[in-house]
């Protein structure tokens, strides 16, 4: 297929842009740096078959020649990121979707939107299936993502019912694994970088909320097998195992060989008590289960830090200067960050 990936630039997009290349893929990445890196994908220049655009997808993005699908992963996706960029947010989410939706139209290729499980909000059922509908605070700090992300496939399904666009939606649950900025305030790297620099390590309230951490390379998989598919979803993609954020901590210190403390803070505002995924839907239409236990993942995550000295340096002193200046905003993939 020749597939274009919007936020291609980014962790999860650069990840799915190599893992296309790899299976002989062409691929279009589509990408403004806006929370992406270059870094990411400097090492698939390499494949032939490999374009990159410079494009915001919140304007009118072309592509020449055909495309077999659409892949829209384009969005901030931690609350440092769409905290400090709320319009935009809301932008990537309606406009960026819109436009990337036209786009597939236009060359009659499949579309899979990369949504979230911040879709179910605070959820009041446990686990979560995707017949769910959430409990999202439409006026909290968070809701400039969990809204875009429902707008999102909105409209992706309206296209789906009213113009026959080929759909497929995929909630992703916490998702971790290398290239995660170690300042980018997701709980993972913000742990691992708070060890590894021997800082405090944030957790809020005890620390028993639940999350469920799926390792980068099988939220991949799962991905692709959904562009492959005729499903149109929505579709869970998370690792059922639940952790709590306290056992996330204690693993994490156990794996770095840190002998740094943990710090208790208040809970944040609309934070998850509970999050796991029903995935009984991946299962069934994509072949899908996690493969990477949580332990093997970390040590390949903490791998990757810890071969980035200086990332760890100023990461560490971003989340130190993040406690003290950001008001926290949740910890359901998260640890805020300035």
């Amino acid at each position: 297929m020749r597939v274009a990936v919007s936020g291609g630039g980014g962790f999860l997009g650069s990840h799915l842009c190599e893992a296309l290349l790899r299976r002989g893929d062409a691929v279009v990445c589509i990408d403004d740096f806006s929370t992406g890196k270059p870094e990411n994908i400097a090492h698939l220049y390499e494949f032939p078959e490999f374009e990159f655009l410079l494009a915001d997808v919140c304007e009118d993005v072309e592509v020449p020649d055909r495309l077999d699908a659409v892949a829209h992963l384009a969005s901030p996706a931690s609350p440092p990121d769409y905290l400090r960029r709320p319009l935009q947010t809301l932008a990537v989410g309606s406009r960026g979707t819109e436009n990337m939706l036209r786009l597939a139209q236009r060359h009659g290729a499949r579309f899979l939107l990369a949504s979230t499980s911040e879709v179910y909000g605070d959820p009041l059922i446990h686990p979560q299936t995707e017949e769910y509908w959430g409990n999202v605070n439409p006026v909290g700090p968070r809701s400039v993502y969990d809204e875009a992300k429902r707008f999102a496939e909105a409209v992706s399904l309206a296209y789906h019912r009213s113009h026959g666009v080929d759909v497929g939606i995929v909630r992703i649950f916490n998702t971790y694994g290398p290239r995660m900025r170690p300042h980018d305030g997701r709980v993972v790297s913000s742990f691992i970088t708070q060890a590894l620099a021997g800082e405090p390590l944030t957790v809020y309230r005890d620390g028993k909320q639940t999350r469920s951490f799926c390792y980068v390379d099988d939220l991949i998989r799962g991905i692709v097998a959904m562009l492959d598919s005729s499903a149109t979803g929505p579709v869970n993609l998370g690792n059922p195992e639940e952790r709590t954020v306290a056992e996330l901590a204690d693993l994490v210190l156990e794996l770095t060989g840190s002998m740094s403390e943990v710090e208790y803070h208040p809970l944040p505002t609309d934070d998850p008590t509970r999050r796991r995924p029903v995935i009984t839907r991946a299962q069934e239409h994509l072949g899908w289960d996690p493969e990477v236990t949580v332990e093997e993942g970390l040590r390949r995550t903490v791998a990757w830090f810890r071969a980035r000295p200086e990332d760890i340096t100023v990461g560490a002193a971003a989340i130190r200067g993040g406690r003290q200046d950001t008001v926290p905003v949740g910890q359901q993939d998260t640890v805020p960050v300035g």
